[in-house]
């Protein structure tokens, strides 16, 4: 798997997996890094990192398509990226995710910790409601790891 920048085209298809509404994606895209995984010539991941203030980022996206998850691509992504904040000088990288699932259970295993939450985050920011096991998403936790 060979990790890559790019800038244009950006697979829209792999980052919707992650978010599901290609607004907020078009939205944060301008002022961020993108990188890819391949294997071969196929796109098999992704993500997609914004700097927030001085030696801060924040993980905006990221994605792992269907058939390559749960084989330690989302990991090998996350040590990807904690080696480019590094290499810009950043100290910490903050994520949103859902206060519950299989999104937060990932970012604690990789040091992730618990800074804040965003009521109704996604009742506010998305049209479509968001579901996992039945539950729906409503409230954004905020989770941060110092580098």
């Amino acid at each position: 798997m060979k990790i890559t920048k790019i800038n244009e085209p950006v697979p829209m298809d792999l980052f919707l997996l992650a978010d599901p509404e290609e607004k907020s994606i078009q939205g944060y895209l301008p002022d961020s890094l993108v990188y890819i995984a391949k294997i071969k010539e196929e796109t098999i991941a992704g993500y997609i990192l914004q700097p927030i203030g001085e030696a801060a980022y924040e993980l905006k996206n990221i994605a792992v398509m269907p058939g390559y998850q749960n084989q330690g691509i989302g990991r090998q992504l996350l040590d990807h990226l904690f080696k480019v904040v590094k290499e810009r000088n950043g100290e910490s990288v903050e994520v949103g995710t859902g206060t519950f699932g299989y999104q937060l259970a990932f970012y604690q295993r990789a040091g992730f910790r618990a800074d804040r939450i965003d009521k109704d985050f996604f009742l506010l920011n998305y049209k479509e409601a968001i579901f996992e096991n039945g539950i729906q998403h409503k409230d954004m936790l905020r989770l941060v790891i110092k580098l």
